[in-house]
């Protein structure tokens, strides 16, 4: 089954306190065809995080770089690594729960 996923890219700006925001403008969206899903802990300061990752294949596409958001089935979901085979990309994709 496939399903239609949103793209995005975080653009941070300073805010007016001399902090940081980010906000996500959209690039496009990609159909996708996932793999199972995974759950594992992620060790970071402050305690260890659930993480969800999946396994996703859609066209090959320079916009689907590493860092950007794939928005789908409720979630946000990182793109974490990928590579393209055959005119297919292969993405790992992880959300933190």
């Amino acid at each position: 089954m496939k399903l239609l996923a949103e793209l995005f890219q975080g653009v941070e700006s300073e805010t007016p306190y001399g902090g940081r925001a980010v906000s996500w403008e959209p690039l496009g969206s990609a159909w996708l065809k996932l793999g199972a899903r995974r759950r594992r802990e992620k060790n970071e300061p402050g305690g260890a995080r659930a993480v969800e990752a999946v396994t996703a294949e859609t066209r090959s596409d320079v916009r689907l770089a590493e860092g950007r958001v794939l928005r789908f089935g409720g979630g946000d979901w990182r793109i974490v690594s990928g590579e393209t085979v055959g005119g297919r990309a292969i993405l790992n994709l992880e959300r933190m729960r």
